[in-house]
């Protein structure tokens, strides 16, 4: 029984024994507990461009970029709901211009395919006509 007086005051046998203690996680300035987001003071969290994104992927789909721009769209809104808003706002920035080139392709192309249906019909007007 000549060491159990040893372990009866805590902190004693600790420092007898020649072990330091650790500090503590408030002392060393560390927070546990759910991520909190930073105050920004009046700016907006950044913006995840959804439901552009789902419009694009519905209507606008060109070689798939606007099924690009949704998935990263989703991943910003999982970073903006994590807290992480350096990562939310660069994965919203490329949604957005993935659903800019997505939008502005798919409308050259729409153009594209009306100018080339309006030329034929002439054409095909002409040709008739010559033909008669």
């Amino acid at each position: 029984m000549e060491g159990a007086g040893q372990y009866g005051v805590p902190g004693r046998g600790a420092q007898a024994r020649g072990y330091e203690h650790l500090k503590e996680d408030t002392e060393l300035g560390v927070v546990l507990g759910p991520p909190v987001p930073p105050s920004y003071g009046l700016l907006p969290p950044p913006r995840d461009h959804l439901v552009w994104s789902i419009f694009n992927t519905l209507y606008m789909n060109f070689c798939c970029l606007g099924f690009f721009a949704l998935a990263f769209s989703i991943k910003a809104r999982d970073r903006k709901v994590l807290g992480d808003y350096s990562g939310a706002g660069s994965y919203g920035s490329t949604a957005k211009c993935l659903n800019i080139v997505a939008l502005i392709l798919s409308l050259l192309f729409f153009i594209l395919i009306i100018i080339l249906l309006a030329t034929g019909v002439i054409a095909l007007a002409n040709l008739s006509n010559n033909g008669v």
